[in-house]
């Protein structure tokens, strides 16, 4: 069976990209067991937990990400070199639980997989 790696790597605001990531991925989950989540650099403003949700206007992407764990997927890794470089550490708070990784390690990872979807 094929595995996925789904990668998030723009920003959230303004389009509607990631949502058409989420949405693939819980399709594709009806047919594939195994499908892993990547956050690298913009795309760790994903799971950041914004407490202030209405002083940002963008789409509310958090409820689909807490829906991935009834679909059996668990995989989620976060790029620790992303967070610093965005001014952000591994103790903000997350809608979901990642991997926190450095670069090598999720590049390592990403290279395991058979088909990869950048979102």
């Amino acid at each position: 069976m094929k595995k996925i790696a789904v990668i998030f790597s723009n920003t959230p605001y303004g389009n509607y990209i990631g949502l058409d990531g989420l949405k693939f991925a819980l399709s594709a989950s009806c047919y594939l067991k195994k499908i892993s989540f990547f956050f690298i650099n913009d795309g760790v403003f994903y799971i950041i937990n914004n407490k202030n949700k209405n002083l940002i206007v963008s789409h509310s992407f958090y409820s689909y990400f807490k829906l991935l764990k009834l679909y059996n997927i668990n995989n989620f890794y976060l790029c620790y070199d992303s967070l610093l470089k965005r001014g952000l550490h591994n103790h903000v708070d997350f809608v979901i639980k990642v991997n926190i990784c450095s670069f090598l390690n999720i590049r390592y990872q990403i290279n395991k997989f058979d088909i990869i979807f950048n979102f």
